[in-house]
């Protein structure tokens, strides 16, 4: 579930380096998350084996791989047991969760959204403005009011996980005025069209590329931004892109998550019981969540912190709210067209505003 990052894995030693701190210390972090321990149900009698496809850039050598088996030494103690297929190209996961050829799957939240709309949408522009929302969203996407949110049809995402904000770098650092950058060019992953389509929306001409090509056009000054997030800054050497002209708004684009989707129908031929057996791991995994949090946000914040100082831009008060307000702007217009889902809107407007209950959007219907 904490996949995303293996997208650089191979080809960036900085997201390594991510990648090893997300995942690793699982099984200290777990050592007392155990059947019927701490209000944790006990074991199931009978051992369910759930196939897994999941994308390590590294293959069966990967980081993630050899971290995600942790995970699957903690599940198997309530007699869940994880059969790993790693392939090392997301859009064959997907592929091959789709024909049933595994019960699950490991994706980058932006691709899961096919599976579910709802969860899917938690990337939206500018819906998750710093860290401290993020973990609030995450801890409240445990209620189980909004679990049955989380199924469409025979998928069901069972949980995801923070990955660390995208944030837009620009050629020129003077430019704190977003409407400056209108019908400029963008960079952008090509993680399905929702990204691509809000900076179309904010007034940006999106240019879409793969992970390991998106950068390309901003270092060869053949488009005027990027959004990317801050691990990739080192092994793409954005420097070249950036010069010494160049910054990064500091406020984010948007948030980048991992999801761990199921085939509900596939698992409850295999186990009737499937929704005790989802109530288990999602307890399980609450049990050490905050700990795990703390790992996940202290090393995406040594990420940021190792960007060299000097690119990053606190924007003015007024051009902040201009920038805030063509992200909401482009979130609203998305939400309507559906492309984002209202209801999730709703709970991250309800996020926002329980840590910032003065916030003009707090007095508007708008979302």
């Amino acid at each position: 579930m904490f996949k995303s990052l293996c997208q650089f894995a191979k080809i960036a030693p900085a997201a390594l380096l991510m990648s090893q701190a997300y995942a690793a210390d699982l099984l200290p972090l777990a050592k007392d998350v155990k059947p019927n321990t701490k209000g944790l149900p006990p074991a199931f009698v009978k051992p369910l084996k759930v196939s897994i496809c999941f994308y390590d850039m590294q293959g069966s050598t990967g980081e993630f791989y050899s971290r995600a088996k942790d995970l699957g030494l903690i599940a198997r103690r309530w007699n869940i047991i994880a059969d790993f297929k790693v392939i090392p190209e997301e859009a064959k996961v997907a592929e091959a969760f789709k024909a049933g050829k595994c019960d699950a799957a490991v994706l980058s939240t932006l691709r899961a959204k096919e599976f579910n709309k709802f969860m899917g949408s938690v990337d939206a522009v500018g819906a998750i403005p710093t860290y401290q929302h993020m973990r609030l969203l995450l801890k409240t996407l445990f209620d189980p009011k909004l679990e049955p949110l989380t199924i469409s049809g025979p998928y069901q995402i069972v949980s995801i996980f923070p990955v660390g904000a995208q944030y837009l770098h620009i050629k020129d650092h003077a430019v704190e005025d977003i409407g400056q950058l209108a019908s400029k060019k963008v960079s952008v992953i090509n993680w399905g069209d929702s990204l691509a389509s809000a900076m179309q929306k904010v007034g940006f001409t999106p240019i879409s590329g793969d992970v390991g090509e998106f950068t390309k056009p901003f270092n060869a000054n053949e488009v005027d931004a990027l959004v990317a997030p801050a691990m990739v800054y080192w092994p793409y050497e954005l420097k070249q892109g950036l010069g010494e002209k160049g910054g990064i708004y500091s406020t984010p684009i948007n948030q980048m998550t991992a999801s761990l989707v199921i085939n509900r129908e596939l698992l409850q031929k295999k186990a009737p019981d499937i929704d005790n057996r989802v109530a288990a791991f999602r307890a399980m995994t609450g049990q050490f969540m905050d700990e795990m949090l703390d790992k996940i946000f202290n090393t995406i914040d040594k990420t940021e912190k190792d960007v060299p100082k000097k690119y990053w831009m606190i924007l003015e008060p007024q051009n902040e709210k201009k920038y805030q307000e063509a992200l909401r702007q482009a979130r609203i217009q998305l939400t309507k067209e559906g492309v984002y889902d209202e209801k999730m809107m709703k709970v991250l407007k309800k996020i926002r505003c329980k840590i910032d209950a003065n916030a003009p959007e707090c007095s508007s219907n708008e979302e």
